[in-house]
């Protein structure tokens, strides 16, 4: 099927206007709120600029830890690991660690002798796993973030942006290592691990439903947190860079994004969006949506989805993707699915004619009510 799409479909959602509560003016130098399953950003304050990030940058190193490490595997503590400046678990150089309790004490207790540990046990030096690191952070389609340690401390080719951590944050976590890790307060590794871990993130204690992620500070990057916030089901993402009051600027967003945007299922997986009656078959065509279709909608907001389908995709068997559901909030794009044909579906000479017609005109549907 050829890329081009075309647009079929456009219905447009109207909500009930009400007065929206202003945003908050932060004490943060960047910061950025992200709903983790539609990656929608709820609020930005200079959230796409390039900056010095600390320890968040573990967050980037545990995910490529776990797509390439064997988390039972042990790793020797090298000098080099043992001796690094900074925050520190405290491994002694010999000392064989597996992965897994490396990335506890990563990530709980932000050692950066975990970092290099890591780096050295994956990529064999930690030059060679950085190159693994950057190589992963491209192939996430992020271009604004580049990394020449495991840990973050300071350099000035290290950097990334707000938005780019909260964007890390919400594939780690779909991750159920990285959840399972990032939402543990206190962990003595059933008997496993060489020590006892303890979360030095408050975060955890302050918010309730917070299920992680990272802390960090340095000189250049200031005192930076990652958050994540489990709330209907979804993650709210929340991010600061240079942030001196980071614990109660994280929940006073948080509640600002509470008290101004609901989450509305407006489409169940498998529902479908559209249907087109074929007039030389006894046959219909359905367009079907391959998730849930569930946003987080703000208090007046007016939002439109078109279904924009593949330019001649017939004849197509059933499972086939035939076109693409976009979510707009004015002209931006701020979710999209794709959509399967339900059915299989033919067409015989007079009804290619009629299809090259058809799919350049708009059709209207009858509108969803939302709530």
């Amino acid at each position: 099927m050829k890329n081009k799409l075309l647009i079929f479909i456009f219905i447009s959602i109207l909500l009930i206007s009400v007065t929206v509560s202003a945003e908050p003016n932060i004490n943060s130098r960047y910061a950025v709120v992200l709903d983790g399953t539609t990656n929608r950003v709820l609020y930005n304050k200079n959230g796409y600029e390039e900056t010095a990030n600390a320890s968040t940058t573990k967050i980037v190193t545990a995910l490529v830890a776990i797509k390439y490490g064997n988390l039972d595997e042990k790793y020797t503590i090298s000098k080099k690991a043992a001796r690094v400046s900074g925050s520190k678990v405290g491994y002694k150089e010999g000392e064989e660690i597996s992965l897994r309790e490396l990335l506890y004490g990563l990530m709980l207790r932000s050692g950066n002798d975990a970092a290099i540990a890591i780096a050295e046990g994956i990529g064999g030096s930690e030059e060679n796993f950085m190159n693994m690191v950057n190589s992963y952070i491209k192939e996430m389609g992020v271009l604004t973030t580049h990394f020449t340690s495991p840990h973050g401390l300071d350099n000035d080719q290290h950097y990334s942006t707000a938005y780019d951590l909260a964007y890390f944050t919400s594939i780690g976590m779909k991750n159920s290592v990285f959840n399972e890790i990032v939402s543990t307060k206190d962990t003595n590794g059933q008997g496993l691990f060489t020590r006892s871990y303890h979360n030095i993130n408050k975060i955890l204690y302050l918010i309730p439903a917070a299920n992680g992620v990272k802390t960090g500070f340095t000189g250049n990057a200031g005192k930076c947190l990652v958050t994540s916030v489990n709330t209907n089901n979804r993650n709210i993402i929340i991010v600061l860079l240079n942030c001196s009051d980071r614990w109660n600027v994280t929940k006073k967003l948080y509640n600002y994004v509470m008290e101004n945007y609901s989450f509305k299922t407006i489409l169940k997986k498998g529902d479908t969006v559209s249907e087109i009656s074929i007039p030389y078959g006894d046959k219909k065509a359905f367009l079907t949506v391959s998730e849930d279709v569930s946003l987080p909608v703000g208090i007046g907001e007016s939002l439109s989805y078109k279904v924009y389908m593949n330019d001649d995709p017939l004849p197509v068997k059933k499972g086939d993707r035939i076109g693409t559901l976009c979510v707009f909030k004015d002209d931006d794009i701020i979710f999209s699915c794709r959509l399967y044909s339900q059915n299989d579906i033919d067409y015989k000479n007079k009804f290619k004619k009629w299809y090259e017609k058809v799919k350049k005109k708009l059709y209207s549907l009858n509108s969803y009510e939302h709530i």
